[in-house]
């Protein structure tokens, strides 16, 4: 009764491991779903991963089942997911069996019809007025005038010849042309990367800076225009420097690129039209106003001459204006004999009272007086002189004194120092001696410190050491793949070898191990063939 009870119960089914029944469900899910179209509305999305993959939600009403768009699968995307877009999904159902749960992996997805694509619109728009991407005020001026237009179109769809045409008959210009594509896969990363292109240009570079750009497109649908609503277009559009001419679609078209933009025009031709003006205009508008020029000036001139002549008939004349001038002259030069004449009488006069003062007598009283002063001044100097020679002989004296006592007294000083020196000598000696011994020691010890740890001294006892081509140690087989190129490293040197795969022949039988040799006895430091350094 025991062992009966003891042994498990008998059944008929089958036992599965967890990965087992998890990797059955998986192939009948994929087998049975292999291909369906889901609609629903795009729940958390935010973004592509940083691996390129993007996951979010598909959800109506009732239920919500995840997604995943690889990375390949979403380069390819006509229109790319957005956060709350209702769009139908293409792709099968799998299953991930690390947390037995399903989703569905799409490979194509397409907005909901074109209510969802005018619903997607209208939220665009709203976000983007409200980040003020159009606003008035960013708006910028066309220049009246510009030298080189920027085209940003097909190259081979007629709406670059319609501009070209009416350009060329309105007022020729340089025309830069960036060709991309208008509709279908890309086309709006192009458009943007092309009013980029166009802003990153320099003045005075190799190609010509635009001073106006035209971004052009002939009509469609509102799927065939849908690149003019991409978002990264839209940014292009707004952020752009040089002033932006949108015409995409016919006039009832409008795209969200044409708020963006500084100025909309209902057709590529209206577009050629805004950005240039008529040339035969301007050369007749300038006729006129040179017209106009040359009969104001020759108004004008006509009302100076007049001018001029009734204020020449209101000036005095010439004899009226030097009447009184020349009476002055005139009373001035009767007067000028008779001043002179006085004025040299007054001169005699005064000489004469001078010389009166002047006689002999008085020149000698000087001559005497100023030669007494001197001969005061000079026995004066004489006693100074006297005087300072007295004073420096005794000062003399007295250093010839002082000079004959120094030689003892330097003597004394040099032996002191002499002394002195010696002493300080031998101290340097005795501190340079124990500091080089202070040194080999604490290098001795470093040395021993380094030769226990390096790897060489695990080379020497039959290890090696496998680097790549790069130099670098290889730590793990399966970092080797077949066929490369390996270095092995040995205590003696290295050798080249290239890996391989296959079983290991068996290990030969070690060699018998040498025996010990003795360790020489370790020389006295006293007697060590180093030697002293100094």
């Amino acid at each position: 009764m025991s062992n009966f009870f003891d042994n498990d119960s008998p059944t008929n089914l089958t036992e599965f491991s967890v990965s087992e029944l998890s990797g059955s469900i998986k192939r009948t899910i994929e087998t049975s779903f292999e291909h369906v179209r889901v609609r629903g509305e795009i729940s958390g999305y935010r973004g592509p991963h940083s691996s390129g993959h993007a996951y979010f939600s598909l959800k109506d009403d009732k239920a919500r089942i995840d997604a995943v768009i690889w990375k390949g699968s979403f380069s390819k995307l006509k229109y790319r997911p957005e956060e709350g877009m209702e769009v139908i999904a293409t792709g099968k159902v799998t299953t991930f069996p690390g947390s037995s749960k399903y989703q569905i992996v799409i490979e194509q997805m397409e907005p909901a019809g074109a209510g969802a694509l005018m619903a997607l619109i209208e939220e665009r728009k709203r976000r983007f007025t409200a980040e003020g991407l159009f606003d008035p005020a960013r708006k910028q001026l066309l220049p009246f005038l510009p030298r080189v237009i920027g085209v940003v179109t097909s190259p081979t769809g007629a709406v670059i010849r319609d501009i070209l045409h009416r350009i060329s008959d309105r007022f020729p210009v340089h025309v830069l042309v960036w060709p991309v594509k208008v509709q279908g896969e890309g086309s709006g990363d192009e458009v943007a990367n092309a009013i980029q292109g166009f802003n990153a240009l320099e003045h005075g570079g190799l190609i010509p800076r635009p001073d106006v750009l035209i971004v052009a497109r002939g009509g469609g649908s509102l799927e065939d225009l849908w690149s003019f609503n991409d978002e990264a277009v839209v940014r292009a559009a707004a952020a752009s420097t040089i002033p932006l001419i949108s015409a995409v679609g016919h006039e009832t078209d409008w795209t969200l690129i044409d708020y963006a933009a500084d100025i909309r025009a209902p057709t590529p031709t209206g577009a050629a039209e805004m950005a240039v003006p008529v040339k035969a205009d301007l050369e007749a508008q300038v006729s006129a106003l040179s017209a106009r020029l040359s009969g104001a000036m020759n108004r004008q001139m006509d009302n100076r001459r007049q001018n001029l002549r009734a204020l020449v008939r209101a000036l005095p004349s010439l004899d009226q204006l030097l009447a009184l001038p020349r009476r002055r002259f005139d009373e001035a030069a009767a007067g000028l004999g008779r001043s002179l004449e006085l004025n040299t009488m007054n001169k005699r006069r005064n000489f004469e009272r001078a010389a009166a003062r002047l006689s002999p007598d008085m020149l000698v009283r000087r001559l005497v007086e100023r030669k007494q002063k001197l001969s005061e001044q000079a026995a004066r100097a004489e006693r100074v002189v006297e005087r300072l020679l007295d004073r420096n002989k005794a000062r003399l004296e007295r250093f010839d004194a002082t000079l004959s006592a120094v030689p003892a007294r330097l003597k004394a000083m040099t032996d002191r120092s002499r002394d002195r020196l010696d002493g300080l000598s031998r101290r340097a000696d005795s501190a340079v001696v124990n500091d080089l011994r202070r040194a080999r020691q604490a290098l001795v010890s470093q040395d021993r410190v380094l030769q226990s740890l390096s790897y060489t001294n695990v080379l020497a006892r039959g290890y090696a050491v496998i680097r790549d081509a790069w130099d670098r140690p290889v730590t793990r087989a399966n970092a080797v793949a077949h066929g490369q190129g390996i270095e092995i490293q040995f205590a003696d040197g290295r050798v080249k070898a290239v890996a391989g795969e296959g079983v290991l022949p068996p290990e030969p039988a070690a060699p018998p191990r040498p025996a010990p040799q003795p360790r020489p006895a370790r020389k006295p430091e006293g007697t060590s063939g180093q030697g002293s350094l100094f």
